[in-house]
């Protein structure tokens, strides 16, 4: 399967909800630039704010994470995020797979929050999937996505 996989999370606490804080971790991008290399691809990037949402990048040669189920159904691939099972709020109602032609990308974004750390705070997180059906220019995902399936919802 010749998928192009860019998992992009940014991670935050109560400290970034709001001020200063707050703009710059809206303002780190969703998407990068692809590494030089031929598909299959997962290009990982990780922003948090203990590192002040400096971006660490990782690359591997699988196309998949548990988050997401990649299927070739007639020529097509079928994409289909899933939710955390940990993260908040729970959502019922999902949008449902999507297929992707040779050559066509889209943008799935899902936000969270999780409980559970030693002080019981909360942690944030933004995922944005960026995934290609097929080789891709290394600039593609900096474009406007075709296709863009958004589930970000209020994580108070």
């Amino acid at each position: 399967m010749d998928a192009v996989v860019q998992w992009v999370r940014t991670s935050w606490t109560k400290r970034s909800r709001g001020g200063a804080e707050a703009t710059r971790r809206n303002a780190v991008p969703v998407s990068f630039a692809l590494p030089a290399r031929p598909a299959p691809l997962t290009h990982e990037v990780d922003m948090a704010e203990a590192d002040g949402f400096e971006p660490r990048e990782g690359l591997r040669r699988v196309s998949y994470r548990s988050e997401v189920c990649l299927r070739l159904v007639d020529g097509q691939l079928r994409v289909e995020l899933l939710a955390s099972a940990w993260g908040r709020p729970r959502r019922h109602r999902r949008p449902p797979a999507v297929r992707l032609a040779h050559g066509e990308w889209l943008r799935w974004q899902i936000n969270y929050r999780f409980t559970g750390t030693s002080d019981g705070a909360w942690l944030y997180r933004l995922d944005t999937l960026n995934l290609a059906h097929g080789a891709v220019s290394a600039d593609t995902f900096l474009g406007e996505p075709p296709r863009f399936i958004d589930e970000r919802a209020l994580i108070w």
